[in-house]
C-alpha cells in the first residue's frame, strides 16, 4: 500500500468519525431542546419541519397524539402569584388557556395542562358521533400566521368522550387544572336546543365549566342561535337542565360568540346574558371569523371556513371591549383570537377579558409558547404596578371614563 493511499484512508476515517461525533452531538442538543421546550428551537426548527412534513390536519392529529402520550415539554417553572385569579368561582393558577378545537375528543387534557396552560377546553362535542366536513378542511396561511378551518364539528360524540373522561378521572382524579367542555349540535339535527340540553345533562359533573357554542361558521344555521329570541330560549332551556341537577354538578355555563356581529347583535346578546333571572356565568369572545382582511397574503385566503390567528387579533379584542362595555363589566369574559405574545394577552385583559385562550399560535410556535406568554404577561403586569392580573381586567375602560 502506498503512503498516499494509506493517508487517504486515515483521512476518510477521521472525517467519518468527526461527522459521527458532530451528528451525535447535534442529535443530543436537538433532543435536549425538544424535551426542555426551548422556545426558539421550536419556533425556528421543530414547527417549520412539521409544516414541511405534514399537512395541517395530520400535524394537528399528531400533536394531539403526542400530548395524549405526554410527549410534549412540561412546564416545571410553575406560575407566579401575580397570574392567579378566581373566575366563575373557580381558582385559576394562570389566565392562559387552550381554546376548544385543539383537543376535540378529550384525549390530551393532562398533557396540555402540564405544558403550562391554566385551563384546557375540549370540544366541540356533539350528541351523536359525526365525521365533520369533507377533507381537505384545514389550511395554513403561513405568511399570515393564520389558519382557515372548516372541520364542521367532527366529534366522537357524547358517549365516547364521557367514557374517556370517566376513565381519566378513575385513573388520576380531577385533572391537574381547570377543564372546560365545549358543546355543539349535530349537523343534521332539527332540534339544536335539545342537542345542547343533552350536552349539559351528559357532561355535568365531569368538567369545571360548560360552553354553549353557537358561533362556529362551519355548521349551517348555527350562528342564527345568537339572535335575541333564539338565544334567550336556548339559555332558558340549558339553564333549566343544569339547575335540575344536584348542586355539586351545576357547573358555570358560558356562551361562545362570533366576531362577525353588528352593534345591534352585540346589544341583543348582552341583554340576554345579563338578565337578572336566566343569565349565564360568562361569555367567550370570540370564535373564528368569516371575514377576509385585505392584508392576507397566503394563496389559501380564498378557502371557505373560519379564519383564526394573527389577522383575527384586533377584531376579537374590539369585540371583547364592546361586550365588556355592554355588560357593564359584570360578566367574566374569556378573550380569544390572535394571541401569540404576552402583550396580546395583556391587551385583551385590559379590554375586559378575565381569562384568555389561544390555539393557532401553538400550531406555529409549539407548546412552549404558553411559557413565553405567561412570562411576558407577568412582566407587563409588574411594570404597570399591578399586584394581580385581576386588577388589570377592563382597565382600558376605567382610563376612558376618567
Amino acid at each position: 500500500m502506498s503512503q498516499s493511499t494509506f493517508r487517504q484512508r486515515v483521512t476518510r476515517k477521521l472525517i467519518n468519525h468527526a461527522l459521527g461525533v458532530v451528528g451525535c452531538t447535534g442529535l443530543m442538543f436537538a433532543s435536549y431542546f425538544t424535551i426542555t421546550g426551548d422556545e426558539d428551537f421550536y419556533r425556528s426548527c421543530i414547527m417549520p419541519a412539521v409544516r414541511k412534513t405534514l399537512n395541517a390536519e395530520r400535524s394537528h392529529t399528531f400533536a394531539v397524539w403526542l400530548a395524549s402520550k405526554g410527549l410534549i415539554p412540561v412546564d416545571i417553572d410553575g406560575d407566579p402569584e401575580i397570574l392567579q385569579s378566581k373566575v366563575f368561582g373557580l381558582q385559576f393558577r394562570n389566565p392562559v388557556g387552550l381554546a376548544a378545537g385543539f383537543d376535540k375528543h378529550g384525549e390530551a387534557v393532562d398533557g396540555m395542562l402540564k405544558a403550562g396552560f391554566g385551563f384546557v377546553e375540549i370540544g366541540s362535542i356533539t350528541p351523536a358521533p359525526q365525521p365533520g366536513n369533507d377533507k381537505p378542511r384545514v389550511f395554513r396561511l403561513v405568511e399570515d400566521e393564520a389558519v382557515i378551518n372548516r372541520y364542521g364539528f367532527n366529534s366522537d360524540g357524547h358517549q365516547a368522550v364521557q367514557s374517556r373522561l370517566e376513565q381519566q378521572y378513575l385513573a388520576r382524579g380531577h385533572p391537574p387544572g381547570i377543564l372546560g367542555i365545549n358543546l355543539g349540535k349535530n349537523k343534521t339535527s332539527d332540534n339544536a336546543i335539545g342537542d345542547y340540553v343533552k350536552g349539559v345533562q351528559c357532561f355535568s359533573g365531569w368538567g369545571d365549566y360548560l360552553v354553549i357554542n353557537v358561533s362556529s361558521p362551519n355548521t349551517p344555521g348555527l350562528r342564527s342561535l345568537q339572535g335575541r329570541e333564539q338565544l334567550a330560549t336556548l339559555v332558558d332551556k340549558v339553564l333549566e337542565a343544569r339547575d335540575s341537577l344536584p348542586v355539586s354538578m351545576r357547573h358555570p355555563l358560558l356562551i361562545k360568540i362570533a366576531p362577525d356581529l353588528s352593534e345591534y347583535d352585540k346589544e341583543d346578546i348582552a341583554a340576554v346574558v345579563t338578565r337578572q333571572k336566566g343569565g349565564v356565568d360568562g361569555i367567550i369572545v370570540t370564535n373564528t371569523t368569516v371575514a377576509r382582511p385585505e392584508t392576507l397574503k397566503s394563496g389559501n385566503k380564498k378557502e371557505t371556513g373560519g379564519l383564526s390567528g394573527k389577522p383575527l387579533k384586533e377584531l376579537s379584542t374590539r369585540t371583547v371591549s364592546d361586550m365588556y362595555r355592554l355588560t357593564g363589566g359584570k360578566l367574566p369574559i374569556i378573550g380569544v383570537g390572535g394571541i401569540s405574545t404576552g402583550q396580546d394577552a395583556y391587551e385583551k385583559i385590559k379590554a375586559g377579558a378575565s381569562l384568555v385562550q389561544l390555539y393557532t399560535a401553538v400550531a406555529y410556535e409549539g407548546p412552549p409558547i404558553v411559557k413565553k406568554i405567561k412570562r411576558e404577561l407577568a412582566e407587563l403586569l409588574k411594570n404597570d404596578g399591578f399586584n394581580s392580573v385581576e386588577e388589570a381586567i377592563g382597565i382600558d375602560h376605567v382610563s376612558k371614563d376618567r
